[in-house]
């Protein structure tokens, strides 16, 4: 096991070891360890619907999967009744995953076996194991869906899968400990949070390059963009802050306080509020996009590590690791009104609409 890290700053947070945590071990800066980080991905442009798409989407569900980290399973939570439907045996270790913009494929990066488990919606299996780089702790769809981008924490690279043939095409070298990424909306670039190097990559996915490298807080471990995608929030795990950062000037504008060790966030389908879970202080704070500020904190299960809103926007599932379960926020309320029971560790987490 690696040996553990305190945060910066003295004593450990209350509610918390101050330290990121996957599978029972612990990692800091500097050096080469085992970490934690979840999701993300945006749709892209699309046409007005017709009549036949308005239809199909009416025969879609919306679903949320969450990685269980120590019991190597995704559980598949249906969102109309917050019951499990599925479990789903994947990878050793799995963190990040996300959802294809179609719904018919879910994309687990397991940590401990250095590879990637792909789920088929429809039957709620593994139809295919791709080996990526050391220690992968979160993925990302572009928003065709023809890319899968992974953050391989221990390789210091992002693996960019071919998801017509479901095999590594491209690795790019980024910062130290990369633990969180994401897909802009029109999917001309990736966001990669570097936890040990402070900073967060950018990577043009026409050349699998990186073009810009952005000094953000002490820990970043996970990035959300919003849908116009004009801006990215970058949650910092050991200043227990967001920066904000201008995707057009590659600048971090802003910094907004929030709980302790913040350790995922995700933006609302309409841009006015960004959810991040801390895991150090048990609670979700609520960011008002148009002021920057913490408008809300919510208090949920023990060590928060993974969120995600669904596509209506109407609730936020979290991921609470040490608690077992996933706590369910509704937004119109800003208050938990359910707790789902989950399997060991649950970590990463992503929602979306699933053909039925």
């Amino acid at each position: 096991m690696a040996p553990s890290i305190r945060k910066a700053g003295g004593a450990p947070r209350p509610g918390s070891s101050g330290r990121l945590r996957l599978r029972g071990r612990r990692f800091g800066p500097g050096r080469l360890l085992v970490a934690a980080a979840v999701l993300a991905g945006m749709t892209a442009t699309m046409a007005p619907p017709t009549s036949a798409a308005s239809a199909e989407r009416q025969q879609q569900r919306t679903v949320t999967y969450v990685a269980n980290s120590d019991s190597d399973t995704v559980s598949v939570i249906d969102a109309a009744t917050d019951t499990v439907a599925a479990t789903i045996p994947v990878g050793d270790g799995p963190a990040g995953l996300a959802l294809t913009p179609g719904g018919t494929r879910v994309y687990v990066a397991n940590a401990d076996s250095n590879d990637v488990s792909v789920i088929d919606t429809s039957s709620n299996a593994v139809i295919a194991t791709i080996p990526v780089g050391g220690t992968p702790l979160d993925v990302a769809v572009s928003p065709g869906g023809a890319r899968v981008y992974v953050a391989d924490f221990s390789s210091n690279t992002v693996s960019v899968i071919n998801t017509s043939t479901n095999t590594v095409i491209g690795t790019v070298p980024v910062g130290s400990a990369p633990s969180g990424l994401a897909v802009t909306p029109g999917g001309t670039r990736v966001y990669v949070a570097n936890f040990s190097s402070g900073d967060v990559s950018v990577i043009s996915t026409s050349s699998n390059a990186v073009t810009a490298t952005i000094p953000v807080g002490n820990g970043p471990v996970e990035v959300a963009v919003t849908p116009g995608g004009t801006r990215l929030y970058v949650a910092n795990f050991i200043s227990d802050d967001v920066s904000i950062i201008n995707t057009a000037s590659n600048t971090v504008t802003g910094t907004i306080p929030v709980g302790a060790a913040p350790r995922a966030l995700d933006v609302t389908p309409g841009g006015t509020r960004v959810y991040v879970a801390n895991s150090g202080s048990n609670d979700v704070s609520v960011i008002n996009t148009a002021t920057g500020t913490v408008g809300t904190t919510i208090p949920v299960g023990d060590s928060p590590r993974g969120l995600a809103i669904t596509p209506s926007g109407s609730r936020v599932y979290v991921a609470n690791d040490l608690s077992g379960n996933a706590s369910v926020i509704s937004t119109s309320t800003n208050t938990v009104t359910s707790t789902i029971a989950l399997g060991n560790g649950p970590f990463g987490v992503d929602s979306g609409l699933v053909p039925e």
